[in-house]
């Protein structure tokens, strides 16, 4: 297996090094070190010196505000980041940048593209995802909020005639930064007699509306990251659709694969970050030489190894456009399962102190602690408790298994049970 990268991007990740280098402060250990204050406030500088580099559009046509490179320019500049312990942008650009701007290159209309796309690349419009319902998680395509079209009035989100709007009724729920965002793309059904997954369309909806109400709920790591998302009578102009009326579930299923290559490059530098802390907080707590705790520090380490090459399994496919396919149920199905047991070892190194935390809790509410964060109890008892939250988000283990089950090894789906 070759896994050497080409020279062209090769010279690219000496000048994402040499950015770097120039722009981090000496003795840089990663955004982790630094109090909650001073990181979200690193953030947001270090998202505007990304955008005057063109790094957080790399891959966007120049025409667009983007650099034109390719998906594997995309893949070093994530790994760089990575390793250094800096962040791509601001938690919601996750949605905006990654998910939707590059739903709407390949999917929007051209006018969707001139209007919307400066507007996320500036963080003028923040953006979350509206998919889950209580009844629709892991079973999306039987989601139940709708859209009426309108084709009277005069709509809310522009303020003049746009010929006609969608009117949505329903309720989301698991909407990851709702409560900090203008702006969430909808999957609602828009054809009721059509068949499940047909009939569905991708809308783009203002939160700031009569009609829609965000309701954030806590975590037990006592975190806010989540929101139930309402529409009762909420409104979007007819021509904020992508990808066509009905055809939502293509349009979802694209846009689902859009981290896959990226995730698969730098999942594996993260969590090998967070092993080489837990190695440090075992030596901190005189368990460096007991031999179980070894034992199980070296199958943690292993495990990201083999983490290592299935990315590169996985990024080789994503590089070819090839579309998400079991690779993704196994990855998903992996790192999520293995950081339960990570963070159980660190629990059990640190005994009851991890009962009582301590120190900066995580900045992240989701996979592990940022690079550089300190070995406080805090840290890895509130990552202990995100970890379980990892095995549900994203598909859950269960469905994960049951999409290996039948698409790989040929089973029987499983049995549905139906009301009597």
């Amino acid at each position: 297996m070759d896994i050497s990268y080409p020279p062209e991007t090769e010279t690219f990740r000496a000048e994402v090094r040499a950015f770097l280098d120039a722009s981090l402060p000496v003795g840089w250990s990663g955004v982790g070190a630094l109090d909650e204050e001073a990181a979200w406030a690193f953030a947001r500088d270090w998202r505007r010196r990304l955008v005057e580099r063109g790094y957080l559009s790399l891959t966007w046509p120049e025409e667009y505000g983007g650099r034109g490179l390719s998906k594997l320019h995309q893949v070093v500049l994530m790994e760089e980041l990575a390793l250094m312990g800096v962040p791509f942008g601001l938690p919601q650009d996750t949605f905006g940048v990654k998910m939707l701007a590059n739903t709407l290159l390949r999917w929007g209309t051209e006018e969707q593209k001139r209007r919307l796309l400066p507007r996320i690349l500036s963080g003028e419009d923040t953006w979350c995802q509206g998919y889950s319902e209580p009844d629709a998680g892991s079973d999306l395509a039987s989601l139940k909020t709708r859209a009426v079209r309108d084709d009277g009035g005069t709509s809310r989100s522009s303020g003049a005639e746009s010929g006609g709007e969608w009117v949505i009724d329903g309720q989301k729920v698991w909407t990851s930064g709702a409560h900090h965002s203008d702006w969430i793309f909808v999957l609602a059904r828009t054809n009721p007699g059509a068949s499940k997954h047909r009939g569905i369309s991708f809308l783009l909806v203002p939160l700031d509306q009569p009609g829609v109400e965000v309701r954030p709920f806590r975590m037990m790591s006592g975190q806010l990251h989540f929101n139930e998302v309402f529409f009762d009578g909420a409104r979007t102009r007819a021509d904020l659709v992508v990808g066509g009326v009905d055809n939502g579930w293509t349009v979802a299923q694209s846009l689902l694969g859009v981290e896959r290559g990226e995730e698969a490059a730098t999942n594996p530098i993260l969590f090998r970050a967070e092993v080489e802390r837990l190695v440090e907080l075992a030596r901190q707590y005189g368990k460096d030489r007991d031999p179980v705790v070894r034992q199980r520090i070296a199958w943690c380490w292993s495990k990201v190894e083999i983490m290592r090459c299935l990315g590169y399994r996985i990024l080789t496919g994503w590089l070819k456009g090839a579309e998400p396919g079991p690779e993704s149920s196994i990855a998903k199905l992996y790192w999520s399962e293995y950081h339960t047991e990570v963070t159980d070892l660190a629990m059990d190194i640190m005994g009851l102190h991890g009962q009582v935390p301590v120190g900066r809790p995580p900045l992240r509410t989701y996979r592990a602690d940022d690079p550089g964060a300190a070995n406080s109890s805090a840290s890895w008892s509130t990552t202990y408790l995100i970890a379980r939250s990892g095995t549900i988000y994203a598909g859950t283990s269960q469905v994960q298994r049951n999409i290996l089950a039948e698409k790989v090894l040929g089973l029987p789906r499983e049995p549905r049970l139906t009301n009597p």
